[in-house]
This record gives C-alpha cells, sequence and structure tokens, in this order.
C-alpha cells in the first residue's frame, strides 16, 4: 500500500500553506486558486486510478500546474492576434482594423462621459441618432440616416418596417447568402415580409420585376452580390431601371449595397463595388451597408436614404434592439470624416491602405524579417516568396492582389504542429499553409506587428524537441 501513487498526493492543507502556493495568492483570486487546485488533484487521482500516471509530482510540480491552468482561465477569450493569412478583412478576425482616429475618438467617450444622448445647444435630452448624421450628409445626397448595430440588422428592420406582410419583390440570383448562414429569404420571413422572388439564377430583366407587382407589392429589393459573381450568359436590372419601375407603381425601393464604399479611390480600378453616393442619385428611397467591411470603421449597420422612409424606420420599435452603443458611433463618426477626402482615407484606413499597398514595399518587408528569422532560426527553410492577397469579407470577390510573404519550413517538428503552437502563444500567429510551407502574408501583417511575429516565431523555434 505504501507505494499506492494516491498515498503520495500531498495534502490539500499543505499544499495551500506552502510559500509556493502564497505567493501564487498575490497573483490571482484565492477562491479561484482552490477551485483549479480541486480540479487539477480530481483529474490527478483520477489518472492514477485509470493507469495512467504513476508518478505524483511534488508540491512545486503542483502549484506551477495550478499557475498555468489559472493564468489559462484568468485570460480574455478575445485578444489581439496577427493576421499573416492574406485576408484583409477577414470575418474570423476581426474584420476591418480600425484607424488611428477611430481608436481615438473612442477612447475619449471610452474614459469620461459624453454626449451620447445629449444636445449641447439645446441643454435637454438628445438622440444618439444625430452623431453621424450631419457627416453622412456630406458624403452623400442622403435625406436622413440611421445607425444599427450591424448591416443584417439594417436590412431586417428595413424589410420589416417597409414591408411587413407585403410581397418583396427581388432576383433569384441575388437571394444571397453570407457568413454565419445568413440568408435573405430566412431574415426576410423572420421580417414578416413575403419573398417573391422573379427571374433566373443568371438572368433577370426589368420586365420580370414589373410583372410580379401586384396588390400587396411592399418593396422591390435589389441585393449586391458581393461575395460572388455570377459570369457569362447573364443580365441584371439596373439601378435606374429599379427605381423608375418603383415610381411608376409607388413603391419604395430599397438596395442592400452589402459593403460601405463612399469613393472610387485611386489604383483600385473597377471594383464593381457600388458607390454609396452615386447609388442614392439614381433615387432608391433607402440604402444599407455594413460599417466594419470596406468603409474600414466598427461593426453597423447604415442606412440612408429619403426621410420619410428612414424616418418610419426609426420609429419602428424593434429599433431600439439594434441600437449602437457609444463607441461604435465615436469609430464610425470618426472613420467617415476621414472619408470627407478620399486621399486622406486611402493612407488613414487601415483596411484601404493594405489594399493598396505597393506589392515593392511589401518585399522590401518580407526580405527584412527573413533576415531577421534566419540568423534567429538556425536550420529552418526560410524564405521570400510571391503571394496572392484578398480583400475579404465580402468584397471584391474577383479580386486578386499580387502581394509577398514569407515561407518558412522548420526543422525538428512539422508544418503543422508549428503552425498549431503559433496559435498557442500570448500574441497568437494566424498564418496559412501551402505546399507542405507555413506562409506569412505581409499585406495584412501590420507594421507595428512584425516585431512581435519575429519573436513569436523564434519563441516557437527554439522551443522545438
Amino acid at each position: 500500500m505504501s507505494d499506492n501513487p494516491l498515498r503520495k498526493i500531498p495534502k490539500v492543507d499543505t499544499i495551500l500553506d506552502s510559500p509556493a502556493f502564497k505567493r501564487l495568492e498575490t497573483r490571482f483570486p484565492e477562491f479561484v486558486l482552490k477551485e483549479v487546485l480541486r480540479e487539477y488533484l480530481d483529474s490527478l487521482r483520477f489518472e492514477i486510478k485509470s493507469g495512467g500516471k504513476t508518478v505524483v509530482p511534488g508540491i512545486d510540480g503542483i502549484v506551477e500546474e495550478i499557475s498555468r491552468r489559472t493564468q489559462v482561465l484568468v485570460e480574455p477569450g478575445l485578444k489581439r492576434v496577427i493576421n499573416a493569412t492574406g485576408v484583409i478583412i477577414h470575418t474570423n478576425l476581426g474584420r476591418s482594423v480600425l484607424a488611428k482616429e477611430a481608436v481615438d475618438a473612442i477612447m475619449k467617450v471610452a474614459t469620461g462621459y459624453s454626449n451620447l444622448e445629449y444636445d449641447l445647444k439645446k441643454g435637454t435630452r438628445g438622440s444618439r441618432y444625430d452623431h453621424c448624421t450631419a457627416v453622412l450628409k456630406r458624403l452623400t445626397p442622403a435625406g436622413d440616416t440611421l445607425v444599427v448595430n450591424n448591416n443584417a440588422g439594417a436590412v431586417f428592420l428595413v424589410l420589416n418596417t417597409l414591408a411587413e406582410g407585403k410581397e418583396v419583390i427581388i432576383s433569384r440570383g441575388e437571394l444571397i447568402e453570407i457568413g454565419g448562414s445568413f440568408r435573405v429569404p430566412d431574415v426576410m420571413k423572420k421580417s414578416g415580409a413575403v419573398l417573391r422572388e422573379v427571374g433566373t439564377t443568371n438572368r433577370t430583366y426589368i420586365e420580370d420585376f414589373e410583372r410580379a407587382i401586384g396588390d400587396n407589392t411592399g418593396l422591390i429589393m435589389k441585393a449586391h452580390t458581393s461575395n460572388y459573381r455570377i459570369r457569362g450568359f447573364t443580365h441584371e436590372a439596373s439601378s435606374e431601371e429599379m427605381v423608375e419601375l418603383g415610381r411608376k407603381y409607388g413603391i419604395p425601393t430599397y438596395f442592400d449595397t452589402g459593403s460601405g464604399f463612399f469613393h472610387a479611390y485611386e489604383g483600385l480600378g473597377h471594383t464593381g463595388e457600388p458607390i454609396i453616393s452615386e447609388e442614392l442619385k439614381t433615387g432608391f428611397d433607402v440604402i444599407s451597408f455594413s460599417g466594419d467591411k470596406l468603409l474600414g470603421a466598427p461593426q453597423a449597420g447604415i442606412i440612408l436614404g429619403k426621410e420619410e422612409c428612414v424616418d418610419a424606420i426609426k420609429h419602428n420599435p424593434i429599433t431600439r434592439a439594434l441600437r449602437p452603443d457609444k463607441f461604435t458611433l465615436a469609430g464610425l463618426e470618426a472613420t467617415l470624416l476621414l472619408c470627407l477626402d478620399a486621399a486622406s482615407a486611402a493612407q488613414k484606413i487601415p483596411t484601404i491602405a493594405m489594399i493598396s499597398e505597393p506589392e515593392e514595399n511589401l518585399h522590401k518587408r518580407a526580405r527584412r524579417l527573413a533576415s531577421l528569422l534566419k540568423r534567429r532560426c538556425p536550420g529552418a527553410d526560410i524564405s521570400v516568396i510571391e503571394t496572392e492577397a484578398e480583400v475579404g469579407g465580402g468584397s471584391f470577390p474577383d479580386m486578386v492582389i499580387a502581394s509577398a510573404g514569407l515561407a518558412l519550413v522548420p526543422s525538428g517538428m512539422t508544418v503543422d504542429t508549428f503552425e498549431k503552437r503559433l496559435r498557442d502563444r500570448p500574441v497568437p500567429v494566424i498564418a496559412r499553409i501551402e505546399k507542405e510551407r507555413l506562409i506569412f502574408d505581409m499585406r495584412t501583417v501590420l507594421k507595428h506587428d512584425e516585431t512581435d511575429l519575429v519573436e513569436t516565431v523564434v519563441s516557437v523555434y527554439t522551443d522545438a524537441p
């Protein structure tokens, strides 16, 4: 019985009274430490009884394991990562990176009080929806504006307000699905509107819309196919045709443009993305789009259009459930102010800057990092390569951007193991594997992340068995 490993497990009181554990109590809450200790000892006993463990760690070893487990437990689950995937608007990695001006604006309202719903001129209660209206009206010919928490919410709100219980006519080729199984037909059903699809997947004419109009038609809708393209034998009704049809029958028209694109930025060429101000000029009653895609702002749904339509949406009781917080409004307004000057926006908004950064700059950065890594990771195969990046976020599906990156083949472990360990570090690095090589695409590696990227790669490499 003296050889029974269970008898070698130190008593709980002995562990709690040890100097090593007392030091832990200065770093972590006592009740958390005790709970982690209890769970660890239970798992240790189970392993021993199952025959999977015969050596019992001493008190210092137990305390070290408790420290590691507790550290993992108290760390925030949402953390900063380094995006080396080459996907600029990466939905899984938080979409757009905010401009410094947006971050500063958020910090100002986060660290003190603000006039979120206070009218400074009148000294009375105000509306949070007023804060972005002025700049949105300078950027577009919108009669009124409304900001909600995201574009999915905006789509739901528009449909529910303008077409509840009525038919919404939309082309079959525009019944889109975006990430997270968000499908236009499903949202339409939940909003209380009735789907009336017309045309075919690849060809829809304005005559198809007109033939579908009846006494119960509530809305004519267009949805930008931002995350895919239909090529070849195709046709779609133009914005001008749809607006004219709506006016002819007195039916409101709505365009879900997906991404918020305010300028045809120099150097991007023809992107196929709708320019918000131009689409509003065609006469759509309502337009909506996302804030955290091409606009490069915080997550938001932005609704623009004719005053009577937007006012009706504002007074929908559901609007309150979808309202944005002060951080969203502060960051969004700061980003919109940058958009007043296209040249400034292209430089200061990270999303646009990353899309348009010259390829030669990326090669230069890649060569510098490769030189650093080769000195500190002896034996690793490290090279600078040409690669291809993409915009992501359901934008520019046809656009492939020439880029540069680092290709790494480690020694001492597989590429898959190396990639996994990069994700386990305090500052995780998210890369991609191609042709048995780990690829770090420089187009999405922020300049201020370069040092951490190098240190993380080196730490994983030097820990190799």
